[in-house]
């Protein structure tokens, strides 16, 4: 059965890859930090569910001594000329956005048929993990489409990946962090805090209050933690479940749906949700390291009014 160690395993090899490159570019002064930093982070994919908890911690705590010391330094290096990169845009056009597009095009198609496949009676993929086990093989399907048309060197993707992750640096795990932060303030009993100065904050009969406080709130903690998927469970226990359904008997299910919408506002706003706002930064090789989230900031507004007011018309009895 495919579960998630398998792509566990594929991010493993991925950043030990970065570190062995790292170490072997002398024109880089900060090789062996940046070497060692994604070999820690390795360990941590390759050996992290065989570990005592206390040695990944370890781990963590090391990458966190390595980033504060010394940070991660991309290097000046290019594994490609802009004359080539010129050459290549310029025989593919539009073309070269096929390899990601078929990203989000195979996981749909996976996530409606891996589902149903078994071996000698066993299902082929862990049923709670089918989408992110599709988008795992997509990307892979994705890197071959990559290599049957532009027949790039086999280190290619290996020698980019590394370039993206030294340009990111540290902010490549906020996605990691920022989920484990989510589950931690969940269990800590944040949700409670949270629900009870709600409670004593919004006057009763303000229903309209209370949507945005949930909608709002969901937006301004994803911006702090970087991550919807880490705010909703406290914002839900602390506002979504005790006043909107509970308190105003509204629809569990559309309050849930608008909250993450909310929730992804946020994450339009936040530099701490490096994968959707550094990445294309580092990607497209901009001099504004917050360029992305400048031109996304209005429509994030927008749309986190128009959220709040579809969920205050559609989640509540007439």
């Amino acid at each position: 059965m495919i579960t998630l160690e398998a792509l566990y395993r594929l991010m493993g090899l991925l950043t030990g890859a970065a570190a062995v490159l790292n170490l072997g570019d002398r024109s880089n002064p900060h090789r062996i930090w940046n070497a060692t930093f994604w070999a820690l982070w390795s360990i941590s994919f390759l050996f992290g569910t065989y570990l005592p908890d206390i040695v990944n911690g370890g781990v963590i705590l090391a990458m966190v001594a390595v980033a504060t010391a010394r940070g991660i330094r991309p290097s000046r290096s290019e594994s490609t000329t802009a004359a080539e990169r010129s050459a290549s845009a310029a025989k593919w056009g539009n073309r070269l956005f096929l390899p990601a597009l078929a990203i989000p095009a195979f996981t749909l198609l996976a996530n409606a048929t891996i589902g149903r496949i078994r071996i000698g009676g066993t299902l082929l993929v862990d049923p709670k993990q089918i989408t992110l086990v599709s988008l795992g093989l997509a990307t892979l399907v994705a890197l071959a489409l990559g290599y049957w048309m532009l027949k790039p060197p086999v280190r290619a993707p290996f020698v980019e990946a590394r370039r993206l992750l030294d340009s990111v640096g540290w902010a490549a795990m906020l996605p990691q962090l920022l989920a484990a932060l989510g589950a931690v303030f969940a269990a800590a009993g944040v949700g409670k805090v949270v629900s009870a100065i709600a409670a004593s904050w919004i006057p009763a009969g303000a229903p309209f209050l209370a949507v945005s406080a949930y909608t709002v709130g969901m937006a301004l903690l994803t911006v702090l933690m970087g991550n919807a998927f880490a705010a909703f469970p406290v914002m839900t226990l602390g506002i979504g479940i005790p006043l909107l359904v509970t308190g105003m008997h509204g629809n569990a299910t559309i309050i849930a749906a608008i909250g993450m919408l909310s929730g992804f506002c946020g994450t339009l706003m936040t530099p701490m949700a490096a994968n959707f706002n550094l990445v294309p930064v580092a990607l497209l090789d901009l001099s504004d390291r917050y360029a992305v989230i400048r031109v996304q900031l209005p429509t994030a507004l927008i749309l986190l009014a128009v959220n709040t007011v579809i969920l205050y018309l559609f989640a509540f009895p007439l």
